[in-house]
């Protein structure tokens, strides 16, 4: 599930979304998109906090944020925290998370790497240095208010009736991929994801920041997959049995990869023996080149010498069931 852009993606087309995820950040992320207040609610309802903050503050935090943003931040977890918030407040959560640290004005702090990792304390004491950079005072609340206004701007009440239609019956769960009893047999006609590439990615550092702000223990969280090929294609042929068994007979599955290791490491090939190995039917392999401009200059990487270049989208078909009985009698 990840963030959410294909689930919302399909809800938009009048598709009822299902996702999971092992980590639960990603339904703090996608369900207030399935479900948006309306911004009159969502600037009331900012209007509402208390945005001064009088308890003990992790000062290590000061590294990001100036400290009046690093109050309003913990008085906005301490609003959040409490027992059942409604759509509003976790709309404005889901905001927030993704304001947590980047490298505008636009975010909370100060000049940081992109929004969809945070790195240490200690490197970003270090790029402050660097950058001879301070964090400078931003103002939470108008911040999410005018992020809200940004991508509520085209949600009309077409748009809203839309993702009523659909959200009342989507499904958006937690667990390990390889099990996923939420999601009955034969229910979904397409399915798209994208695991991690072996250990390229480290999701618990990555997501330290974001975790404490909604006050999740990613220690708690199980990773599977590791730096070991052999073990993350276990997995991967795992998963794809779990696939197998919530698709729909002649439904898709859009599994996507990339390779690694400066090249290496194509793990397309190792996808392709683990959905046939879960049963599934291989149509084509869909190559990606990209050029990443602005991240790679944000890491000081070169385009196409470092990271993952290149995506292979692995294009599975669940047999039909006729097809499939025909196979098994020959």
């Amino acid at each position: 599930m990840g963030r959410g852009t294909t689930l919302i993606e399909a809800a938009l087309l009048g598709r009822i979304p299902a996702g999971n995820d092992a980590n639960p950040l990603s339904p703090l992320l996608v369900a207030p998109r399935l479900d948006p207040p309306l911004l009159d609610d969502i600037a009331s309802r900012l209007a509402s906090i208390k945005w001064t903050f009088e308890g003990e503050i992790p000062s290590d935090l000061l590294v990001f944020y100036h400290e009046k943003t690093l109050r309003e931040l913990c008085a906005l977890r301490a609003h959040l925290a409490r027992a059942s918030p409604d759509k509003t407040d976790t709309w404005i959560r889901m905001v927030a998370v993704n304001r947590l640290t980047g490298h505008s004005p636009g975010f909370f702090s100060v000049y940081t790497l992109p929004p969809n990792q945070a790195v240490s304390v200690a490197s970003q004491r270090r790029i402050n240095q660097q950058r001879s950079q301070v964090p400078s005072y931003r103002d939470v609340a108008s911040l999410i208010l005018k992020k809200s206004r940004q991508l509520l701007a085209d949600v009309d009440a077409t748009c809203r009736s839309v993702l009523a239609s659909v959200s009342k019956g989507s499904v958006l769960t937690v667990s390990p991929s390889r099990a996923v009893p939420a999601m009955p047999d034969a229910s979904v006609s397409l399915v798209v994801t994208s695991p991690p590439f072996l250990d390229t990615v480290d999701y618990r550092t990555d997501n330290w920041l974001r975790c404490w702000f909604a006050g999740i223990d990613m220690k708690s969280v199980t990773l599977a997959t590791g730096p070991k090929l052999d073990q993350w294609a276990s997995e991967m042929t795992g998963t794809l049995r779990e696939v197998h068994r919530i698709l729909q007979p002649g439904g898709h599955v859009a599994f996507e990869v990339g390779e690694i290791r400066r090249g290496k490491i194509r793990l397309e090939k190792h996808v392709l023996d683990a959905g046939q190995n879960a049963g599934l039917e291989p149509v084509l392999v869909l190559i990606n080149a990209q050029r990443f401009t602005k991240t790679a200059n944000c890491w000081g990487v070169a385009n196409n010498q470092l990271g993952t270049n290149t995506n292979r989208i692995v294009l599975f078909k669940k047999p039909a069931a006729r097809h499939r009985a025909a196979r098994q009698s020959a």
